[in-house]
């Protein structure tokens, strides 16, 4: 199914991209393709007690999908004025095709570092949105709330950054758990690695 009548399904625009300034720590906006969320999912399920963020949710592909497929609470953090706009209009948008689903959608509008990290947060979603300064410091509010308040957490990185890898390697107590490969790609960094923290028994 192409990436469009995904989008008309769910009642949402996500196609195109959007370039920060050259010298910006952000990225350029490009959604993750559906077929990659499809994959994901038939090797990763979410349960109804799950939260998730998605860091960098440009137009909210990813939340809307998510939302739709577990109706679970999503929230998405964006930064750049224009692109969170669109998420907000295309939660309108969505929320008038799925109305049967009672699931909180939060948009919130600021810097990744910024967001406070909630006790139910327990999924998070990267695609590359930042630089690894960022991403660090994202890393260590995701850590200081785990020490708040024991849970498990999964982090689902698509397409990593090498030095996203290297920071959760090297600096975190997160552990790789699964590699989730698309079929039919020439390029070996089209997957998703999804890394887990669980509390030490006792």
């Amino acid at each position: 199914m192409s990436e469009r009548r995904h989008d008309k399904l769910l009642g949402i625009r996500t196609i195109g991209l959007r370039d920060w300034p050259d010298d910006s720590d952000y990225n350029r906006y490009e959604a993750t393709p559906y077929r990659a969320l499809e994959h994901l999912f038939t090797y990763y399920s979410m349960e109804e007690t799950d939260c998730l963020v998605d860091f960098g949710c440009g137009r909210g592909r990813v939340l809307f999908y998510i939302h739709n497929r577990f109706q679970i609470p999503v929230t998405g953090i964006e930064a750049h004025d224009v692109t969170y706009g669109e998420a907000i209009n295309n939660e309108y948008t969505y929320r008038h095709k799925a109305k049967g689903i009672n699931a909180p959608i939060h948009l919130k509008f600021g810097l990744a570092q910024h967001y406070t990290i909630k006790p139910e947060d327990n999924c998070f979603y990267f695609f590359n949105p930042f630089s690894e300064r960022i991403f660090k410091k994202v890393i260590v509010n995701i850590y200081h709330s785990l020490r708040k308040h024991e849970r498990s957490v999964d982090l689902i990185l698509y397409y990593p950054m090498p030095k996203y890898k290297q920071i959760l390697k090297y600096h975190t107590p997160f552990e790789l758990i699964n590699k989730v490969r698309l079929p039919k790609v020439s390029d070996h960094r089209e997957k998703f690695l999804i890394y887990r923290y669980v509390p030490s028994a006792g």
